[in-house]
C-alpha cells in the first residue's frame, strides 16, 4: 500500500504543456471567453452563473468597490506612504479593514437573514407572510439587545441608493429569493416596532442578494473584499500620482492632544 500523500484540489493545475482552471483549458477554453466575475462566480460556486445570475453578482462587485474615504482606503494609502515599496502591503492593508463595520455587513446580514429563513417551518409565499415573519424577526432581534444587520446607514439616512436599484435588477433577472425577500419585508415593518425608519443600506442588500445566489456563506465577506480590492487599488493608483497620505499623517502628528498618565 502506498504511503504517498494527496493533496486534493479542483481548482486549478498546471504541467509543463498547460494550465487547467475548473477543468478547462486556460489558454484555449477561457481566455477571451470568460469575463473576471464570471471567473470569480465559477471559482467560488463551483458552477458557472446564468446570464440572470451573473448580473446581480457583478452588481455587487461594483456596489461596494469603493464608498470614498472610508477607514479601508485610508489604511491603504498611509501604508502605501510608509512603504510605497509595497503595494502588496498596502493593499492588504485596507483588505485587513474590513469588519463589523465596514464591508463586514454584507456576510452579516446574509448570515443573519439565513439563521431565521433556517428556523421557519414554512416559507411565505405572499408579502403579508413576509411581513409576519419579519416582525417576528425585528421584535426577537430588539429584545436580545442586538441590531438588525443592514438596517441604517451612517451617511443615506433615508435611502440608500443603492437599495432599490439592487432590489430591482433582482427582480428582473429572477434571483429575487428569500433572502431578499425577508430584508425588503423588514425594511416594510420595522418602524412599527422600532419607532423610526432607517434605509436598509446597500452593504446588506448586496449580502441577501449574494444569499438567494447560492453562495457559500463562509466566503460572502470575501466577495465584498474582491470588489473593495478594485476600489483600493484605485486609490493608490491616485496615492502615486496625487498623494495626501504624507498631508493625513503630518495633519494627524501636528494636532495631537498629549495628556500623560497621572498617576
Amino acid at each position: 500500500m502506498s504511503n504517498e500523500q494527496k493533496y486534493q484540489t479542483g481548482i486549478g493545475t498546471s504541467n509543463a504543456d498547460s494550465i487547467t482552471l475548473l477543468g478547462k483549458d486556460l489558454a484555449s477554453e477561457i481566455l477571451g471567453k470568460v469575463s473576471f466575475g464570471d471567473l470569480a462566480f465559477w471559482l467560488i460556486a463551483k458552477r458557472r452563473p446564468s446570464a440572470g445570475e451573473l448580473v446581480i453578482f457583478e452588481a455587487v462587485l461594483a456596489s461596494l468597490a469603493d464608498h470614498g474615504f472610508t477607514p479601508t482606503a485610508i489604511a491603504a494609502r498611509l501604508t502605501y506612504t510608509s512603504a510605497p515599496d509595497s503595494l502588496q502591503g498596502a493593499l492588504a492593508a485596507g483588505l485587513l479593514g474590513g469588519g463589523s463595520r465596514f464591508l463586514g455587513v454584507t456576510e452579516d446580514c446574509a448570515m443573519f437573514l439565513n439563521q431565521h429563513i433556517k428556523a421557519l417551518a414554512n416559507i411565505p409565499t405572499t408579502e403579508a407572510g413576509w411581513d409576519e415573519v419579519a416582525k417576528n424577526v425585528v421584535i426577537s432581534t430588539r429584545e436580545s439587545k442586538k441590531f438588525v444587520p443592514g438596517l441604517g446607514h451612517p451617511v443615506h439616512k433615508v435611502q440608500d441608493p443603492r437599495t432599490p436599484v439592487l432590489f430591482a435588477l433582482a427582480h428582473e433577472h429572477k434571483t429575487f429569493g428569500n433572502h431578499l425577500s425577508l430584508f425588503e419585508a423588514i425594511g416594510r415593518v420595522h418602524p412599527l416596532i422600532l419607532n423610526k425608519t432607517l434605509p436598509l443600506n446597500g452593504a446588506g442588500v448586496c449580502g441577501a442578494a449574494l444569499a438567494d445566489l447560492g453562495l457559500p456563506m463562509g466566503v460572502l465577506r470575501g466577495v465584498a473584499l474582491l470588489a473593495r480590492c478594485a476600489g483600493l487599488l484605485g486609490h493608490l493608483v491616485e496615492e502615486q500620482e496625487n498623494p495626501i497620505g504624507i498631508d493625513v499623517y503630518m495633519s494627524v502628528d501636528r494636532n495631537i492632544d498629549y495628556q500623560p498618565p497621572t498617576a
